[in-house]
C-alpha cells in the first residue's frame, strides 16, 4: 500500500511539473496575436466607436499589438481628437498602417496616423492636407481658423516631436498650408517608421522595434504573430450605410414623396409610416455628415410647392418649381464648397430624383383630375355597362353571374336569345332584376 501511494505520488508530481512547463507557454500564447482593424471611410462617430471596441477587445485577448489599416479622406475634428486620445491611452501598442496602395490618410487621418505608437504606409499612398474646415464643409473665418490651426499644430508637434525637427515641420505644414507627402517622402523625413507592402511584411519589419507607451519603452515581438481581423458589427455596418450621402439623399427623397402621397390621399397609413421612417433615418445621416443646413430650407419650400400643386392645380407649374427647388436644396445641403468629394451626393442622382418626383406629382394629379371629370355613379346607375356571364339560356329570362353574384335577368326587348355561357352586358336594373343584352363587340 505504501509503495502504491509513493508510486502515485511520484506520478502526480511528474504531472504537475509537466503542466507547469506549459503555463508560461500558455501565457505567452495569449499575446501571440495582432488584432487588425480596418477603417476604409470618412472619420465619423461610428469609426471612433469601432476603434474603442477594437482596443477593448485587444486588451481582453492580451494581443501583442493592434494594427489599424487606415484609408480615409478625413472627417470630423472632434472625432479625430477622440481617436487620438484612445490610441495614445491604449495599454496595447497601436500601429497605424496607411493601406492599401493608392490609399490616403487625409485631413483628420494625418493626426490619427501620427498618434500611432508606430506608423507605416504602403507604397503609393499619401498623407497630409489636414487644414481644418467648418462642420458644414465651409471655410472658417480668419480668427476661428487661426485658433483651430494653432490647436491642431500644437497637437501635430506633440505627436511628431519624437520623430525629429523635419517631421515636426512637415506635420505642421499639413495643417497650416495643406501640404501632402508621399509614402517615400514621409519615410525619408521620419514622419512614418516603415513602408510595407502588406501587413505580413510590416510584422517582419517591426520585430524588435521599440515604441513609447504611457508606462515607458516597449519592444515589439512580431515574428509569428497570428493576425485576427475585427470586422464591423451588423449594427455598425448599417450605421455606416446610413451616413452614405447618396443613401441619406434617397431616404430623404422617398420620405418626402411618401408624405406627399399620404397628404394627397389621406386615410391610409402605409405611405405615411414609410415616410416617417425614411425621414427619421435620413435625419440620423444628416446629423453626422458635414451638411449645410440652409439646404433644408429649400427642401421645405419644395414640399410646400408640391402640396400647393395638389390643392390648387397649376397644370404642372408648381410641381416643376418644386422639383427645381428640391434639386437646389439637395445640392446646397450635401455639396457645399469644402465638403470632401467622398461625402458629397451624386449630382446626376439628385437631378434624376427631382425629375422623378415631379413626374410622380403630375401623375397623381392627372389621375385625380380624370376621376373628377367622370360623372358620379350611385345606386342603380353603377350597374349600367357591367359585363356578366349567362348561367342559363336567356330566352327571354334566366340567370346571370355578375361580380361573383348570381342575378335574375331578362333580355332587353327585341334582343335575340342568348345561350348559356355567353357574355352579357347590363343595360339597367329594374327592381331586383337585371335587363341585359348580348355583349357588344368593341369598336376600338
Amino acid at each position: 500500500m505504501k509503495r502504491w501511494l509513493m508510486k502515485n505520488a511520484s506520478l502526480f508530481l511528474l504531472l504537475m511539473v509537466a503542466l507547469s512547463s506549459f503555463i508560461p507557454a500558455a501565457a505567452q500564447s495569449s499575446g501571440s496575436r495582432a488584432l487588425v482593424l480596418t477603417i476604409n471611410d470618412a472619420i465619423t462617430p461610428i469609426t471612433a466607436d469601432y476603434l474603442r471596441r477594437g482596443l477593448a477587445e485587444a486588451g481582453l485577448q492580451q494581443a501583442e499589438l493592434v494594427i489599424v489599416a487606415l484609408n480615409t479622406p478625413g472627417g470630423s475634428g472632434d472625432v479625430m481628437d477622440e481617436m487620438v486620445s484612445l490610441i495614445r491611452e491604449s495599454p496595447v501598442p497601436v500601429v497605424v498602417y496607411v493601406s492599401p496602395r493608392g490609399a490616403m490618410a487625409g485631413s483628420a487621418g494625418t493626426l490619427i496616423t501620427l498618434a500611432g505608437h508606430a506608423a507605416a504606409m504602403a507604397p503609393e499612398t499619401v498623407i497630409g492636407a489636414a487644414s481644418p474646415v467648418g462642420s458644414q464643409g465651409e471655410d472658417l473665418g480668419e480668427t476661428l481658423e487661426s485658433k483651430i490651426k494653432e490647436i491642431y499644430s500644437a497637437t501635430a508637434r506633440t505627436l511628431a516631436e519624437r520623430r525629429g525637427p523635419e517631421a515636426v515641420a512637415v506635420a505642421e505644414a499639413t495643417i497650416n498650408s495643406a501640404r501632402a507627402v508621399t509614402s517615400s517622402e514621409a519615410l525619408e523625413i521620419g514622419l512614418v517608421d516603415f513602408i510595407a507592402e502588406d501587413i505580413p511584411d510590416l510584422l517582419r519589419q517591426m520585430d524588435g522595434f521599440s515604441v513609447t507607451m504611457a508606462d515607458g519603452e516597449r519592444t515589439l515581438h512580431t515574428t509569428g504573430l497570428t493576425l485576427v481581423d475585427l470586422p464591423f458589427t451588423l449594427v455598425e455596418q448599417l450605421l455606416v450605410i446610413l451616413i452614405n450621402p447618396n443613401i441619406v439623399f434617397l431616404l430623404l427623397s422617398v420620405g418626402v414623396q411618401a408624405i406627399l402621397i399620404e397628404l394627397s390621399s389621406p386615410g391610409g397609413w402605409v405611405a405615411g409610416f414609410i415616410g416617417v421612417v425614411c425621414l427619421a433615418l435620413a435625419a440620423y445621416g444628416i446629423g453626422v455628415l458635414p451638411v449645410n443646413w440652409f439646404g433644408l430650407a429649400f427642401i421645405v419650400i419644395a414640399v410646400v410647392l408640391f402640396i400647393l400643386e395638389f390643392n390648387t392645380p397649376t397644370h404642372g407649374g408648381m410641381a416643376a418649381a418644386g422639383g427645381i427647388t428640391f434639386i437646389i436644396g439637395a445640392l446646397v445641403l450635401f455639396n457645399s464648397p469644402g465638403v470632401p468629394p467622398v461625402q458629397q451626393v451624386s449630382v446626376p442622382l439628385v437631378v434624376a430624383t427631382g425629375v422623378v418626383m415631379v413626374a410622380a406629382v403630375l401623375g397623381v394629379m392627372a389621375i385625380a383630375l380624370r376621376t373628377l371629370r367622370q360623372p358620379a355613379l350611385t345606386g342603380r346607375d353603377t350597374f349600367n355597362g357591367k359585363v356578366g356571364l349567362a348561367q342559363t339560356e336567356l330566352a327571354p329570362a334566366g340567370q346571370v353571374q355578375l361580380g361573383g353574384e348570381q342575378w335574375s335577368a331578362v333580355l332587353l326587348e327585341g334582343e335575340a336569345p342568348i345561350p348559356q355561357g355567353a357574355a352579357v352586358e347590363v343595360v339597367r336594373l329594374e327592381g331586383i332584376r337585371l335587363v341585359v343584352r348580348a355583349r357588344q363587340p368593341s369598336t376600338k
